[in-house]
């Protein structure tokens, strides 16, 4: 039986380094962004042909010197989930390949995250921990050692329990913001704990403002923990499902009420949960789906070939990663925020 499961194993990891080959590798990458002409306030697709080629996508992490970026995909319905990674060398960007605590296809590797100091990369994954219990979901972390990422490391039960916990988001002091799941409903809650003489603190529920809708998950929070932005599900303003919001924070640690972020965001896909704002604040990436019906025309899907490259191509109703000019997300604060 092992045998089997490890020809399986084998299979799947050799599918998605095909699948990494599809990236289009006839021009050099350099540069920030990847090369990639930054967008105005019009979104657009990060890196279509490098990144986003057809595969659901989602989950952007950039280093904090821009020269690292990694990302999720999803095959096969959440069958198999993993991050990948790109990184600048010699001003020229790598080809992507799936970070190497990422390998284990048999578990799940999702929402990456970079502390302040780029050290540390969280991320949530149902891999078992070191004394081989299985999670339904934990938050977990690599340390950089030696200019290469350690062992992967449980972050603990103060943060981890028994129920799901996903979407690691620090702030510059540490601060994490995460969800996690009910056991009994399954809907998600925004959790903050403080990082306090280099331990967390017992998780707080954060307020009504943070945890609006119907359910909300999968929160990022800006470095300076000024502003947070939450895909919420069951507003009476959204355009469709669960859509991305803005909530302001003050010194007083009071939170405005939930933001749409508007119809250059916001679609009625339902795939709207996974953001993230660039180390500089200057542009947002978010998942998204849209179809692009020039793909498809009453006579150009004939063979095999032209499925697969159907299949191989970005908006094709699979989620991909989109960005935009961010500072339209400041112009949304409202008075004493």
């Amino acid at each position: 039986m092992l045998k089997y499961t490890y020809i399986f194993l084998v299979l799947i990891f050799s599918l998605l380094i095909n699948l990494c080959n599809e990236v289009d590798l006839t021009k050099k990458r350099v540069g920030p962004y990847l090369g990639e002409t930054p967008p105005d306030t019009i979104a657009r697709l990060f890196a279509p042909g490098f990144i986003t080629i057809g595969l659901h996508t989602r989950d952007m992490a950039i280093s904090p010197a821009g020269d690292e970026i990694y990302f999720c995909v999803n095959i096969g319905s959440n069958t198999y989930m993993t991050t990948l990674f790109t990184r600048q060398i010699n001003n020229e960007w790598t080809e992507p390949q799936i970070a190497p605590f990422a390998r284990d296809l048999r578990y799940f590797t999702i929402e990456p995250c970079f502390s302040a100091d780029g050290q540390k990369l969280f991320f949530a994954s149902n891999h078992p921990d070191s004394l081989g219990k299985e999670h339904n979901s934990d938050i977990w972390f690599v340390e950089r050692k030696d200019g290469t990422w350690g062992q992967r490391q449980n972050l603990g039960t103060v943060i981890n329990t028994d129920a799901p916990e996903f979407f690691p988001s620090v702030t510059n002091d540490g601060t994490l913001y995460f969800t996690r799941d009910d056991n009994i409903t399954g809907i998600s809650y925004i959790y903050r704990s403080r990082f306090i003489d280099d331990n967390y603190s017992e998780p707080g529920l954060l307020p009504e403002q943070i945890n609006a809708g119907r359910s909300r998950f999968n929160a990022w929070i800006s470095p300076d923990e000024s502003f947070i932005i939450i895909p919420i599900f069951g507003m009476q303003d959204s355009y469709g499902a669960t859509d991305y919001y803005v909530s302001f924070h003050n010194k007083e640690d009071q939170w405005s009420e939930p933001i749409n972020l508007g119809n250059k965001i916001n679609t009625k896909s339902r795939w709207e949960y996974s953001a993230s704002i660039s180390p500089d604040g200057k542009y947002l990436f978010f998942m998204s789906s849209n179809v692009d019906t020039s793909l498809v025309t009453n006579h150009d899907i004939i063979t095999m070939n032209d499925l697969k490259h159907l299949a191989n191509s970005p908006e094709n109703g699979n989620p991909d990663i989109y960005w935009i000019e961010a500072s339209f997300i400041q112009k949304l604060r409202p008075d004493g925020f």
